[in-house]
């Protein structure tokens, strides 16, 4: 747990210096009371290699929004799709496809479990997210107010991939 608080640590940090993209608050979100929880509950994940965490994201079933806002392709049911959260990489490692690791590990796991589809939302500014994402099959299902009640992001740009 301690290995992934600080590598999301690290990643703030380093946000901080340039561009916030997700809007990830030091010591807030992602933090060591919300690795714990995740942990916890069996859902938080974390990449490495040569013995240290190079990354890490939550995969689970909850949404944490209102995802009935959004316009997506399939009509599922809660537990009929995955959603990653909070997905990040050392940032002394980017560029070295970390992340689409990740995700295309998600997206396996998600195969592999009998899920319809991933869902996901990003912080609509978040360019490299939404890139990486775009790269990797999701398609926009709309930018849309999910009731989170966070004053600085108070819409969220959606993105799905259906499972075959």
């Amino acid at each position: 747990m301690e290995t992934v608080s600080r590598l999301y640590d690290k990643v703030v940090l380093e946000l901080d210096k340039h561009i916030n993209y997700p809007k990830w608050e030091y010591g807030i979100y992602p933090s060591a009371e919300s690795v714990t929880a995740a942990v916890e509950k069996g859902v938080q994940y974390m990449c490495v290699s040569e013995n240290s965490v190079v990354g890490a994201f939550i995969l689970n079933d909850d949404p944490q929004g209102d995802y009935s806002a959004g316009c997506w392709k399939s009509d599922l049911n809660d537990g009929e799709y995955l959603v990653i959260h909070t997905l990040a990489t050392d940032p002394e490692l980017c560029g070295h496809g970390i992340a689409s690791y990740m995700v295309k590990y998600c997206i396996d796991l998600a195969k592999d479990k009998g899920y319809k589809a991933i869902r996901l939302d990003v912080v609509p500014d978040n360019v490299p997210a939404r890139r990486l994402y775009e790269k990797l099959g999701f398609v926009s299902a709309g930018e849309r107010d999910l009731k989170r009640d966070i004053e600085d992001i108070p819409f969220f740009a959606l993105y799905e991939l259906e499972i075959d």
